[in-house]
């Protein structure tokens, strides 16, 4: 039984295990996309979520403890430098797991990207744009000025159009009462 292992061994030592992860989180700042295996996306997540907390608050203190973790200047560099200004707002769940379909070739294991949130721009354009709406479904006096004003423009864009624009919208209303009739007569 598997009663409180949480901690997935990866099939390693303590000491190679520790090695592994910190040169994952090291490649996933410097390069923001890795592709991986899904028990070591797995792992990594764990391993850097914290890191990347600790560098919203930059002081010596944290400097030093995310170089103990990482074991590499550069990558602490880039992590309190870029990174940190990126996810300053961002409340945790700064990793992406992105499964891929095919598996490794040697062993078949599945593979995965595991990349920093904010730093792919496909997915944060449209997040912002959800972003403004609630769930509640409430208006704020900004939307409904700007429903009133789009409600006003159709009805001005409708106006200008004329007797043309008349026309074209009774001919459909013909033909659709027309057919009704004859599928009552059937």
């Amino acid at each position: 039984m598997r009663h409180g292992k949480k901690i997935n061994h990866l099939g390693r030592t303590a000491a190679h295990r520790q090695a592994l992860l910190s040169n994952l989180a090291s490649s996933l700042i410097l390069n923001k996309r890795i592709s991986t295996t899904v028990a070591k996306a797995k792992a990594l997540r764990k391993y850097v979520e914290p890191l990347l907390t600790k560098s919203k608050d930059d002081t010596t203190h944290s400097r030093r403890t995310a170089f103990a973790y990482l074991q590499n200047k550069e990558s602490v560099k880039e992590l309190f430098g870029e990174v940190a200004s990126k996810i300053a707002e961002r409340p945790g769940g700064y990793t992406r797991i992105i499964k891929l379909g095919d598996t490794r070739l040697g062993d078949n294991a599945e593979m995965c990207y595991i990349e920093l949130v904010d730093f792919n721009t496909l997915y944060t354009k449209e997040g912002a744009a959800k972003k403004t709406r609630t769930r509640r479904g409430r208006r704020t006096k900004k939307a409904e000025d700007a429903a009133v004003e789009t409600t006003e423009a159709a009805a001005a864009g409708a106006a200008a159009e004329g007797d043309a624009a008349q026309e074209a919208a009774e001919k459909p209303a013909k033909k659709k009462s027309t057919r009704k009739k004859e599928n009552d007569g059937e």
